[in-house]
């Protein structure tokens, strides 16, 4: 039923491009089953967002088979990757939320959300690199979440058009799916607040990388480089919005190659004072249940 092919490496240069110049700075054996990871990862959110058929029966299928079948591709780098399925599953399970005409009401499902869409890839990737400290895990899920956090600070539009509203509903009051998606209609009030919600989700995306950050002295130092640029290049991304102030732009945010070595060298600069910045681990959502697998 699960038919892909565990490609390391075309898949990331075409879709994950921020990662994809951070990987550079992995060892090789992290780059290719990163590469790997990212390639499952990216076959399962594609059948999330190109097809217009409701696929919840497909991935309620998926996750049967990897409960059942220990012998699918999955499964196997799974386990040889040392990764329990239950955090496959609960990124799964995330998918099927996306299914639906979605509209999350508030931070704590903001961020349950993210956790299952990245907090997730963020802890099976620890496992990829070769972390083996259990308190680094909720770093490794709160830096996925901070990720997850900036891609839905940038793609508003893009998410309203396929009527999915990330933002939380407390946060833009009044204003409705046409208002996001609407080209030809321009309202600087609405527009403000929209603004306004999108840079607080960039705000809140900072706690969790921080989170992210304290994590990393339990990274083997040959990734840590690696998994430090690929974070600030997202982080960057969300900078370049807030730059925007009060405009809802309905024009994705992206960083050119300039941008990406600009951040690159100030993340070669930082990484060296990382041991004596001391970033401490703050708690700012509910524990998961599977956070300790």
């Amino acid at each position: 039923m699960i038919d892909l092919e565990l490609n390391s490496s075309t898949d990331l240069k075409r879709e994950g491009k921020s990662f994809y110049w951070a990987s550079f700075f992995l060892p090789k054996s992290s780059k290719k089953n990163a590469g790997i990871l990212y390639s499952i990862c990216r076959y399962f959110d594609d059948i999330a967002d190109k097809y217009s058929e409701d696929q919840t029966n497909y991935f309620k299928d998926t996750i049967e088979e990897i409960k059942k079948n220990q012998n699918n591709k999955i499964n196997i780098f799974l386990q040889k990757s040392k990764i329990n399925n239950s955090i496959f599953i609960d990124l799964i399970e995330g998918l099927i939320l996306d299914q639906q005409k979605i509209r999350i009401k508030n931070e704590e499902e903001l961020i349950k959300y993210s956790y299952h869409v990245a907090g997730t890839v963020g802890l099976m990737m620890s496992k990829i690199i070769g972390v083996k400290n259990e308190e680094a895990a909720k770093s490794a899920i709160d830096l996925g979440i901070g990720m997850q956090l900036t891609n839905i600070a940038r793609d508003v539009y893009e998410d309203s058009k396929m009527k999915r509203v990330y933002l939380p509903a407390n946060w833009i009051p009044n204003i409705s799916l046409e208002n996001l998606n609407n080209l030809n209609e321009f309202n600087s009030e609405n527009d403000e607040i929209i603004s306004k919600a999108i840079h607080k989700v960039i705000s809140l995306s900072e706690k969790f990388y921080l989170n992210g950050f304290a994590g990393f002295k339990y990274i083997p130092f040959s990734t840590r480089l690696g998994i430090f640029i690929a974070a600030n290049v997202y982080r960057g991304i969300g900078i370049k919005i807030k730059s925007n102030k009060k405009k809802y732009s309905r024009e994705r945010i992206y960083l050119n190659s300039f941008q990406k070595f600009i951040i690159t060298i100030k993340s070669l600069l930082l990484f060296i004072f990382i041991p004596l910045m001391n970033y401490k681990y703050q708690k700012i959502r509910e524990s998961l249940p599977n956070e300790n697998l």
